[in-house]
């Protein structure tokens, strides 16, 4: 596996002259949401860092004024030589992914938060997996869950996903971190030391392209939660057991770098660089997620 702690995102050209952005609409709807859950405490901000294809300080520019236009974004940054840019501001991470992109440009998430202050989940699904097929690595990927912790007490979740049937999905974090059975075997909602429920992360709404996003502050640090699985499902639990059907995926809570924790750029296992990685695990089927 790569050493990189990185997230992948979808392959774009990078046009020779940066075109006008048609519409971010979904970008700009993103931020808004998330600026929303925000916004009762003023002090929350967040910073990331993104590998960029970057050539000149035009494309810079191009990237930083994007950025600005989501609304939340305080600082934008490019170092050209490391070929970096770096963000800060309390805007969704799945909406600037989409700005960056916009450009026409490729984005590697290399770290966000401070140390051991970021996760990811990625989302998969286990349908009609037996034991025998434990071993294969080819899952059709749904979805991905970002968390950044903004304080000692609160910790932001950026869920998106695509390729679901459309419908109303229930995000839960799972006592357990055991996902060999897929969600079968990830056990109770998880509960902490209360005795309420507090791995209920919300609900979300599918829409008929089989997209959806939701963004969630709840209280719990992100190392309370590493190490267990997220479940996200259309099924009511209430009534009877999770099952593995199509449309409930699961994923590994994994700590994530925080920014300036990651500064590989060529893996040690493989001996390719993070892009090379990158396009060859959105080859093998890695969900494009921002696209």
């Amino acid at each position: 596996m790569s050493k990189y702690s990185r997230t992948f995102l979808p392959q774009r050209s990078h046009p020779s002259t940066v075109t006008p952005i048609r519409s971010v609409a979904w970008s700009l709807e993103s931020s808004r949401a998330w600026q929303r859950a925000c916004k009762q405490d003023s002090e929350i901000a967040w910073f990331a860092l993104f590998a960029v294809p970057l050539s000149c300080d035009s494309c810079v520019k191009a990237v930083s004024d994007q950025l600005y236009q989501l609304g939340g974004i305080t600082k934008v940054e490019g170092n050209l030589k490391d070929q970096l840019i770096s963000v800060e501001g309390s805007a969704a991470p799945s909406a600037i992914v989409e700005a960056i992109q916009a450009t026409g440009r490729d984005a590697i998430l290399r770290g966000s938060g401070s140390s051991n202050s970021a996760a990811v989940s990625i989302l998969e699904t286990f349908a009609g997996r037996t034991e025998s097929h434990h071993e294969n690595r080819d899952r059709a990927v749904r979805g991905l869950a970002r968390m950044v912790q903004v304080n000692s007490e609160r910790t932001l979740v950026d869920l998106t996903v695509r390729g679901l049937a459309p419908g109303k999905y229930r995000a839960t974090i799972r006592e357990y971190g055991d996902i060999k059975d897929g969600a079968t075997s990830s056990g109770p909602v998880w509960r902490g030391s209360q005795e309420e429920e507090k791995g209920l992360l919300g609900a979300m709404d599918v829409d008929g392209d089989g997209r959806g996003t939701v963004f969630v502050d709840h209280p719990f640090q992100v190392w309370e939660v590493i190490g267990h699985a997220m479940v996200l499902t259309r099924q009511d639990e209430r009534t009877r057991p999770l099952e593995n059907d199509r449309n409930t995926v699961v994923g590994v809570v994994a700590r994530s770098a925080g920014v300036w924790d990651n500064d590989k750029t060529v893996c040690s296992c493989t001996g390719k660089t993070l892009w090379e990685e990158r396009k060859d695990e959105v080859n093998k089927g890695m969900l494009p997620v921002g696209n």
